[in-house]
């Protein structure tokens, strides 16, 4: 995929994994669309890359349709997606008062997978309409899963299941949207410094990145972006599920 003057929209893109992915497609020459439920943030990181800031709810199937209708009147139709906008409840099935609440377990399937597949949907019917380019293609979607996903740990029950989600569909969506030139992939990251794990104290940072076999340290959010650009140009990925994580394998807890 040859990304100058393309039209890129990326959720959760005001922070960490999305900000440094929407910085890597803008850098080079993609017109992109940070999409984010905070909009302050997507408003700073979308003035940084000369982009637009769009307020999404992935969950919600109006707001993302609107969010993929003013991206589209910005930019024009997307040539690429990246799935970044995802929450984490870490809860027991059975904890100290009584069994999980399923709206916990419900609210993290909703943002992470059903919003996934909410913007992928919506994204890739546009993206159907477009002329291929010289390679035969007409779009590219990548998703985020997790580590998780595979070794989830404990209290990690709706955070697992939700990413298992996506790196069970991704096949399936892969073959299906073929006919179209649309290519589908996944980045299954390991222990990244996010915003999150940054507000933990560098003692709790350290015995996170101990943990990795190699490199020993926390991820980087410009090694996701980098795969995430390498996704988009090699034209000959489609239907993997790429892990992105020093070879970790995480314990039971």
């Amino acid at each position: 995929m040859l990304l100058k003057d393309q039209a890129a929209i990326v959720t959760g893109g005001a922070s960490g994994l999305g900000a440094a992915t929407a910085r890597k497609l803008a850098a080079q020459g993609a017109k992109v669309a940070v999409c984010d439920l905070n909009a302050k943030l997507a408003e700073t990181v979308a003035a940084e890359i000369k982009g637009v800031a769009v307020t999404c709810d992935v969950s919600d199937a109006a707001s993302a349709e609107a969010a993929i209708a003013q991206a589209t009147k910005a930019h024009g139709p997307a040539r690429v997606l990246v799935n970044c906008a995802g929450i984490g409840v870490a809860k027991r099935v059975v904890g100290r008062d009584g069994p999980m609440a399923l709206a916990d377990f419900d609210k993290v399937i909703k943002v992470n997978l059903i919003g996934t597949f909410n913007m992928l949907r919506l994204a890739a019917t546009e993206m159907s309409k477009l002329e291929p380019q010289a390679t035969g293609e007409r779009g590219v979607i990548i998703n985020t899963a997790s580590v998780a996903a595979y070794d989830g740990q404990i209290g990690q029950s709706a955070y697992s299941a939700s990413k298992g989600g996506i790196v069970g569909m991704t096949l399936p969506i892969a073959r299906e949207l073929a006919q179209f030139g649309i290519r589908v992939l996944t980045i299954a990251p390991g222990l990244f410094l996010t915003p999150l794990l940054a507000n933990l104290p560098q003692e709790a940072q350290d015995s996170l990145a101990a943990a990795i076999p190699f490199p020993r340290r926390l991820g980087n959010a410009d090694e996701f972006a980098a795969l995430a650009l390498h996704m988009v140009e090699n034209s000959y990925l489609n239907g993997e599920v790429v892990r992105l994580d020093g070879s970790l394998r995480m314990a039971p807890k």
